[in-house]
């Protein structure tokens, strides 16, 4: 049998035809044809959340309340999947390294300071349960969290920390929580594994309302006031190394979850 040029045309426009009033055809070749821009958006959204990440990470992304929807799963795999624990470590041995070049004067005056939320408390399985920072920040459902008293530490911040009372540096402790949590605070910190702080500096009723880049401040100015000199510092926020009164050199460690002025 032999087709003439116009009636292969003619076939070909009929196939096409039925194939696109058959629905079981039409869904098939539709779901095809989506395929490559299906995948092509998730690498969009990975692209854009890992610059998310690095803009929020150095201070470029300003102010924000959540993580940007589309970057849940991100971040959930960030925290889950290693790279945070591997970032974490890597800050570790940068503020040991740091930490053993400084000639100690001796008479417990050379401090380190710590924040403790997300620097040496993981509050993640709190966050776990709230999208993992994309939903805006409950004030009541966190502190129900605190009081049970249940975070880990940290292998790296754990790690540092040793390190750093080995090498005969006064730790204290300076966190945006409140007077009233102390004891459940230092109960979390000692089943934690960490040991023989100088102090912890907690919120009292005068610093209630207060920025945290300001009543951190605040806290580290009366440190330096009583002849302690901050060596270093570390904290999951911008606003716990900035401000005045600040230290010597500041590690900022990894938090996509949420941000705080």
């Amino acid at each position: 049998m032999t087709f003439s040029r116009s009636s292969s045309i003619s076939f070909f426009i009929l196939a096409l035809f039925g194939v696109l009033i058959n629905p079981a055809i039409s869904s098939r070749v539709s779901s095809f044809i989506k395929l490559p821009s299906s995948v092509e958006s998730r690498s969009s959204d990975v692209s854009y959340c890992e610059g998310w990440r690095l803009a929020a990470e150095t201070n470029n992304a300003g102010t924000w309340r959540v993580v940007p929807s589309q970057c849940e799963n991100y971040v959930k795999n960030y925290i889950n999947g290693g790279q945070f624990d591997k970032d974490y470590d890597v800050l570790a041995s940068y503020a040991i390294a740091y930490a053993k070049t400084i000639n100690l004067a001796g008479k417990d005056k050379d401090a380190w300071v710590f924040d403790v939320d997300e620097t040496l408390l993981s509050n993640l399985e709190y966050y776990k349960a709230h999208g993992y920072g994309s939903e805006p920040y409950d004030n009541t459902l966190f502190n129900e969290w605190v009081v049970k008293g249940n975070a880990p530490g940290f292998d790296a911040s754990l790690r540092l920390y040793k390190a750093l009372k080995k090498l005969g540096f006064t730790i204290i402790l300076l966190t945006g929580r409140d007077e009233s949590q102390r004891s459940i605070t230092e109960k979390n910190l000692r089943d934690a594994g960490y040991f023989g702080w100088n102090r912890l500096l907690l919120r009292g009723h005068e610093d209630q309302g207060k920025a945290a880049a300001q009543y951190k401040s605040e806290q580290r100015a009366k440190v330096v006031k009583e002849g302690y000199t901050i060596h270093g510092s570390a904290g999951d926020q911008w606003s716990d190394l900035q401000g005045f009164a600040v230290a010597t050199r500041s590690f900022k460690v990894p938090n996509p979850m949420y941000y705080i002025p």
